[in-house]
């Protein structure tokens, strides 16, 4: 606004269900509202509520049916907020869309466009803009990737509006604090309970449903108190199986990545790697696959924590981002048996 554009401030309303977190509450309207009227600037609330159930929830349950581990958040900015809110911005005439992403937007040498880190690494919003290509980033801007969250909030606070104390939102919008995940799966998939096995195969435990486990979680599996820690290498919903063995289990060479995008052409070779959203970086090497497209092969520079399927693997070089994928479910090799003794008879 203060740069001379016309602005139109936008909230969109996504989840038609029950909540009271994240940014779909009747309080989050009401928020947005006043501070377009603080800015002198119009406001419009646009329902996206149809698109949301059926690109961001429904994968969201099928994934935790399948073992998975998804990121709505991820699916909420590829589906809605940078396709189908683009598309509304384009039938309607405006020339860009501004987010409030703590990313930026940066030229590459071939005059290409690339998400890039935000100034405040902790606040870094870029691992969950992988997906935009290049028709998206020519036409979006974030403002406030250039700020601090403190700055950004002085910023609010001199103008005056009502929203520059109010604390961040960490939470998925359609998942209440007093029902949480278990309680919103749990109206939508059938809850089986799950054996709890180790890497030989032998029972120690059991869950209320493998849906609500992820890889690497250590608590509420049912095993004895007294054993060493153990954590989940794997999940086997068809089989109604969890795979756990000891923390040297959780480490791993590489992974497997599907559903890869580029922000432009697709590369391999050594760049960072980040696996989960306020992660740290890692090196290693990637390699596209010939005989899976869109898929890729990451190998660490050292062994590193095993990724839970279904969860993003983001490419950087330095602090720009290349693309990313998906990280796929990772075959457990099982325990070697111990060595048989047998009698023999005298000759």
């Amino acid at each position: 606004r203060d740069e001379g554009h016309r602005v139109t401030g936008v909230t969109l309303r996504l989840w038609g269900g029950e909540s009271d977190t994240g940014c779909c509450s009747v309080a989050d309207v009401d928020d947005a509202r006043r501070v377009a009227r603080a800015l002198g600037i119009d406001h419009h609330v646009w329902n996206l509520s149809d698109r949301f159930a059926e690109d961001v929830v429904a994968p969201f349950v099928a994934d935790h049916a399948a073992g998975r581990t998804p990121n709505p958040c991820i699916e909420c900015n590829r589906h809605v907020k940078f396709d189908r809110l683009l598309r509304r911005a384009d039938a309607l005439g405006f020339e860009a869309v501004a987010t409030g992403h703590h990313a930026r937007i940066v030229d590459a040498s071939d005059g290409t466009h690339r998400i890039a880190r935000g100034v405040d690494l902790a606040k870094d919003q870029s691992y969950v803009l992988y997906m935009l290509g290049q028709r998206a980033l020519s036409r979006t801007l974030l403002p406030v990737g250039a700020l601090t969250k403190a700055e950004v909030r002085q910023v609010a606070a001199t103008l005056g509006l009502p929203t520059a104390g109010k604390p961040d939102s960490q939470d998925v919008c359609f998942i209440t604090r007093t029902g949480g995940r278990a309680s919103f799966l749990a109206e939508r998939i059938t809850r089986r309970p799950a054996r709890v096995v180790d890497l030989g195969g032998r029972e120690v435990g059991s869950v209320d449903a493998p849906h609500l486990v992820t890889v690497g979680q250590r608590r509420g599996l049912g095993l004895a108190g007294d054993s060493a820690p153990r954590y989940v290498v794997d999940i086997d919903p068809a089989a109604a199986t969890v795979t756990v063995g000891g923390r040297a289990a959780l480490d791993t060479d590489g992974v497997e990545v599907d559903r890869v995008v580029w922000a432009d052409a697709a590369r391999g070779g050594e760049m960072l790697v980040q696996c989960s959203a306020h992660g740290e970086a890692r090196p290693a090497t990637v390699a596209t696959r010939d005989d899976r497209p869109g898929a890729a092969t990451v190998r660490w520079a050292r062994p590193e924590r095993r990724v839970a399927p279904g969860q993003s693997v983001v490419f950087y070089d330095g602090d720009r981002v290349l693309g990313g994928g998906e990280a796929c479910r990772q075959p457990v090799a099982a325990a070697p048996s111990p060595p048989r003794t047998a009698a023999s008879s005298p000759p």
